[in-house]
């Protein structure tokens, strides 16, 4: 018995069968996957070019400036630690039923000082929260 080698060159690789489980994979990750976001604090954002809103209720207002310092009702904290800032915001409010919090933060201020203004707030039971805004000026 004779056994000849057969020349038949270069070997190929299929690669249909594996795109077709990268596929399937992609789907089981996408159709398993939530995309739901679920946050603790509920914000409420006005319209920058709408009217004032008339207020009935007791208002405390927080403002951070560029550096981070924090004012309650115009007076300016004695430092940035959250504790100091959820002192004055609970003196704020008073017995006051369901406070409205009017945040405005200049708009170099750092994320950081923002957001930990926010979780003091909420800490302390300040969920009815919005935030200050300037409507532009017109272009000439």
């Amino acid at each position: 018995m004779k056994f000849q080698r057969a020349n038949r060159g270069e070997p190929e690789v299929n690669l249909t069968p594996l795109i077709d489980v990268v596929f399937l994979l992609l789907i089981f990750f996408m159709v398993s996957t939530t995309f739901e976001r679920k946050t603790e604090i509920s914000v409420e954002l006005p319209e920058a070019t709408g009217e004032q809103q008339e207020l009935e209720q007791k208002v405390v207002e927080v403002t951070i400036d560029a550096e981070g310092h924090y004012y309650v009702d115009g007076q300016e904290l004695i430092n940035t630690q959250l504790e100091t800032l959820k002192r004055a915001l609970r003196k704020a409010a008073g017995d006051a039923e369901e406070p409205q919090l009017i945040l405005s933060a200049d708009r170099k201020a750092t994320h950081e000082s923002v957001i930990s203004a926010m979780d003091a707030a909420r800490q302390v039971g300040l969920y009815n929260m919005t935030f200050a805004t300037r409507q532009p000026a017109e272009e000439q």
